[in-house]
């Protein structure tokens, strides 16, 4: 056994460690070559004692002699109360730079003496997560009169600020720059030369310790001076000089769900006496728009009025963005308006656009569920205590089917559209291996998990699995209710139980899981709570197609895509060969999506690959479909020649079965439940 010395042995040990003569010290050295300088050095001064295997072990321990203690951070933020703030806010925002996207914001805001906090936004309302844009916050200033105040960012939450109000300081004003982003790589666009969308929950900082509802503003802003502007909020000025508007004050929690569209090109409709339709676009030949659409979304307000027997709104703004330049993707819920992004030719390419057509029904049932209906564990008293998405099943889960159905019943989709649609939410849970380990209840998380980032394998990894699936959970519950009731009942009944009570109330009636299964047992008794745990709590291999099946329908495939999935493949600029490949194909053959042991999968296909042939010949879409055919005839494998980074290589896909697309077949005879939800109120 080797052993070691050094001044470190010598100090420690004594004299003992002395006895070592030279030749011992050589021999320890002509042992020693095989370690690294650093631990021949730790093996001299560890002392006699020691082994060479020893220190090699101690050498990768994870902590040393020194320990600290932790300085811990504490919360020494204002708790919320529900309590009025003292006088009126005022926020003013000037949207005109729109060359650079910059909105400039001025706030005046009164105070007494002493330490006071300000916070950012952080956790928004309908994005489900801490969203807000504190990284867009640039040139902040607090002032008191001519005098600057120093302020300091919280060391603990990021989204707050410190400063000391000065003796005898009844008001200060605050300003800062949101720099909005001006490419996508940035985040989500907002502002072009032609129209913007203004958040005010971007461009406001509001005191610590009060619930938002309790702190009053008056709002204005600036828009170019030959633009015009659409919001929920109704203004003081009808005409205002230099296109500044002001608005009547409002609380703050109304001012931040209350967005306003502003535009060259602007063209407005009354949908009923008190819904309004603003269109926006980049051109003024987008919004041309024909009597028969404009009837279809009167006929969408008018199905969704008798769906719930009342309104949560004193008027209601949809505000529309033909663009494709701008709030590209955009479809968020507000309690009086909604934000949408549509196709430039929506209108004009009117069948281009069937696959997407429910988004103003998805965002105009939220002011039901979502706004007035909220989850307990979704509402907070301000934007910094976190959200809870426990029931997002719910809130997006049953919007969504509510949005396709109040779709399919205002005839702005067809019913063969319709059924389309539904078969592919079928198909892709039914092919979601994510299932196997990933309970439908925690992707509710996703939000704040992901962040909407795009990930490798959706279909492992479930994603924002609620919307769609939570979709089949309500069609599943709807044909169970009208079975167990002869028919005499459906979820129509909890809809206007449910969301329907409280007329022209737009507050919050907050609910929980118990509230659910209540007014679900008093529309029809059942066990709810279990049918709902098995689908929502519970790891469950196959999806709820239970509603399919007790509609006289089931999932199938053909070599033929119906209108919605040629119409979503032109949209998103994608050849989808999900239930054949199990790839997806964006321009010039990149792969844009993969399915998790498919047989791309299985071939060693991944998303940032892109394939440059097709068995021998240059890849185009039609070839590869071409391909798939042939391999179906003569079950033999796809050469796919694959760049991936600089690296190309050859793949052998294994697939004998052809194209595939999903569709819905009729298997039942006499009345359908599932036809019977489609149906138009008369």
């Amino acid at each position: 056994m080797l052993r070691a010395t050094g001044w470190w042995g010598r100090h420690h040990r004594g004299q003992a460690s002395e006895a070592l003569d030279n030749a011992s010290f050589r021999a320890q050295d002509a042992a020693m070559p095989r370690l690294s300088a650093i631990a021949r050095l730790s093996l001299l001064m560890v002392g006699p004692f020691i082994s060479v295997s020893a220190v090699a072990q101690d050498s990768s321990a994870s902590t040393g002699m020194s320990k600290p203690t932790p300085t811990l951070p504490t919360d020494g933020l204002p708790t919320p109360r529900d309590t009025p703030y003292p006088g009126l806010l005022k926020i003013a925002v000037d949207a005109t730079d729109v060359a650079h996207g910059v909105f400039r914001v001025s706030e005046t805001i009164p105070v007494k003496a002493g330490p006071m906090v300000l916070l950012y936004p952080q956790w928004l309302p309908g994005a489900h997560a801490p969203q807000g844009q504190i990284d867009k916050v640039a040139g902040l200033t607090f002032q008191a009169g001519d005098r600057v105040l120093s302020w300091r960012r919280d060391q603990t939450d990021m989204y707050a600020f410190h400063i000391d109000v000065p003796v005898g300081v009844s008001e200060i004003s605050v300003k800062f720059d949101f720099l909005s982003a001006t490419n996508a790589d940035q985040g989500q666009v907002v502002m072009s030369p032609n129209l913007l969308g203004l958040e005010w929950i971007s461009t406001m900082l509001y005191p610590a310790g009060h619930y938002v509802r309790q702190i009053t503003v008056e709002p204005s802003a600036t828009f170019p001076a030959d633009w015009t502007a659409a919001t929920a909020l109704r203004p003081v000025n009808t005409a205002a000089a230099g296109g500044e508007i002001h608005y009547k004050p409002v609380a703050l929690d109304t001012l931040a769900d209350s967005p306003v569209f502003a535009g060259r090109f602007v063209r407005s409709e009354q949908l009923s006496s008190d819904v309004t339709l603003n269109l926006f676009a980049d051109r003024s030949d987008e919004l041309a728009i024909a009597p028969t659409q404009l009837a279809l979304d009167r006929a969408l307000v008018g199905q969704a009025t008798k769906l719930y027997g009342a309104q949560h709104y004193s008027h209601y703004d949809f505000l529309v963005a033909l663009s494709d330049r701008v709030l590209t993707g955009v479809g968020l819920e507000h309690h009086r308006s909604s934000e949408d992004q549509m196709a430039p030719d929506s209108f004009l390419n009117w069948n281009d656009g069937v696959a997407e057509r429910d988004l103003l029904a998805h965002e105009y049932t939220h002011s039901w569920n979502g706004k007035f209906r909220r989850p307990a564990d979704l509402w907070t008293p301000d934007y910094r205590t976190p959200m809870r998405n426990s029931l997002l099943w719910v809130y997006e889960g049953q919007t969504q089917f509510w949005g396709k159905v109040l779709t399919a019943r205002a005839r702005m989709i067809s019913r063969e559209d319709a059924y389309d649609s539904l078969a592919q939410t079928a198909a892709a849970y039914t092919a979601q291996v994510g299932r196997s380990w990933r309970p439908l209840v925690d992707t509710t998380n996703e939000e704040i998990l992901s962040n909407r980032r795009p990930e490798p394998f959706p279909s492992y990894q479930r994603d924002e699995a609620y919307y769609e699936e939570g979709q089949l959970i309500w069609l599943d519950a709807d044909s169970l209710i009208r079975e167990k009731s002869g028919g005499k009942r459906s979820l129509d009944d909890f809809a206007k139980a449910f969301f329907g009570v409280h007329d022209r109330d737009w507050g919050e009636l907050t609910y929980t899981f118990d509230d659910v299964v209540t007014t679900l047992n008093e529309v029809q008794p059942y066990d709810w709570a279990g049918f709902l745990h098995a689908r929502v709590d519970a790891l469950a291999p196959q999806p709820p197609l239970g509603g399919l099946a007790r509609g006289g329908y089931a999932l199938t495939y053909s070599d033929q895509p119906g209108h919605v999935w040629t119409a979503r493949e032109k949209a998103n600029e994608t050849v989808d060969l999900s239930y054949s490949l199990g790839l997806r194909i964006g321009k010039d053959g990149a792969v844009t999506g993969v399915t998790w042991n498919g047989p791309a999968f299985s071939a060693g296909i991944s998303v940032g690959s892109t394939i440059t042939a097709v068995d021998g010949d240059a890849y185009n879409d039609d070839a590869l479909k071409a391909a798939i055919t042939r391999a179906k005839n003569e079950g033999k494998p796809i050469a796919l020649l694959i760049k991936q980074g600089k690296t190309y290589r050859t793949v052998a896909v294994t697939w004998t079965g052809g194209l595939r697309y999903p569709h819905l077949v009729r298997t039942g005879k006499g009345p359908s439940t599932l036809d019977a939800l489609y149906r138009a109120r008369g």
